[in-house]
C-alpha cells in the first residue's frame, strides 16, 4: 500500500509585527510544518512500521524555503517528497481550496496512491476543506476529522473514529482508496532523531512545475480575491497581575468587588 500524506509550511507571526498590503511583512514570519499534517505523517509512518504501508511519499505546494519543513517529515520516517511550485504559483495571490485540489489531484493521479492523508486544516488560512475537496474530484472515499484509524488491510477496509460536534464520536468503515483528514490526538508525533535527520538529507525532494504534473496556468486562477487584512480591535484590556499568590488573589478580589460580581 502506498500512502501519500500531503503537507504544508505553515507561517507564524511574530507578537508584533506590520500588515504590508494585503499580506504580514515576511520579516516577522516564522515557518513551521502545519500541526495537523505532523499528525499524519506520523499516522502515515507508522502504518509503514506495522506493515500495511509499503511506501510513505509526501507532497507540498510551495516555494524552495519549504523543502526546509518537508525534511523534517523525511527525517521523521517518510520515504520521499514531491515539492510543486513555479512561476504561475508564485504569482497567484490566493492559492484557495480549488487551486490546491487541482494541483494535489494532479500528483494523486501520477501517483496513484491506496490512501491519501492530510491534516484536518491548517494552522494559517484555516479553510479546512482541502482533504474532502480533493477526495471529491478524484473519486475516493473520504472521512473527515479521524481521530483513530484501524487499517485491515485484508478487507482494505480503514475503520476510522471520527470525531463529530458535542463531543460525540462516530465509528466508520471506509473502503480503499480513500482520503482521510487527521485530527490532532490520533497519536503522538515523534520528534525527529539525529540519525533520521542525517537520512532526510539524502532522499529524493521531486520539484515539479505545473506542467510536470499536467497542468497550466489556468489551474491556478481563483475566484476568491484577498481585499484587506488587518488586524482585528481588541474589544477589551488584559490585566496582568503579578506577585506572589496571596498579593495576586487580593488583587483579583479586589477587581471582582468593583465589577460588581463579588462582595
Amino acid at each position: 500500500m502506498k500512502v501519500l500524506v500531503t503537507v504544508k509550511e505553515v507561517a507564524e507571526v511574530a507578537d508584533d509585527f506590520e500588515i504590508e498590503g494585503t499580506e504580514v511583512g515576511e520579516r516577522y514570519l516564522e515557518y513551521d510544518l502545519n500541526e495537523w499534517d505532523d499528525y499524519a505523517v506520523e499516522e502515515a509512518v507508522q502504518l509503514k512500521e506495522d506493515g500495511p504501508a509499503e511506501e510513505v511519499v509526501t507532497v507540498t505546494i510551495g516555494p524552495e524555503r519549504a523543502e526546509e519543513t518537508i525534511r523534517m517529515a523525511l527525517a521523521k520516517g517518510a520515504d520521499r517528497a514531491i515539492r510543486v511550485w513555479d512561476d504561475a504559483l508564485a504569482e497567484a495571490e490566493l492559492l484557495d481550496v480549488e487551486t490546491k485540489t487541482n494541483l494535489l489531484a494532479a500528483v494523486v493521479e501520477e501517483e496513484d496512491p491506496d490512501l491519501v492523508l492530510t491534516g484536518v486544516q491548517s494552522g494559517d488560512d484555516n479553510f479546512g476543506a482541502t482533504g474532502v475537496s480533493l477526495a471529491d474530484q478524484i473519486g475516493f472515499e473520504w472521512g473527515a476529522v479521524v481521530n483513530a484509524l484501524d487499517y485491515d488491510h485484508d478487507e482494505g477496509v480503514a475503520h476510522v473514529h471520527r470525531e463529530l460536534e458535542g463531543g460525540v464520536e462516530e465509528l466508520t468503515d471506509i473502503q480503499m482508496p480513500a482520503v482521510l483528514t487527521i485530527q490532532t490526538g490520533i497519536n503522538e508525533p515523534r520528534y525527529a532523531s539525529l540519525r533520521g535527520i542525517r537520512q532526510a538529507q539524502s532522499k529524493e525532494i521531486a520539484p515539479k512545475t505545473l506542467a510536470d504534473v499536467g497542468l497550466d496556468a489556468d489551474a491556478v486562477e481563483s475566484d476568491l480575491t484577498l481585499t484587506s487584512m488587518y488586524e482585528p480591535e481588541s474589544e477589551s484590556d488584559v490585566e496582568l497581575f503579578e506577585g506572589d499568590a496571596s498579593e495576586t488573589a487580593g488583587r483579583l478580589a479586589e477587581v471582582l468587588r468593583e465589577k460588581g460580581v463579588a462582595e
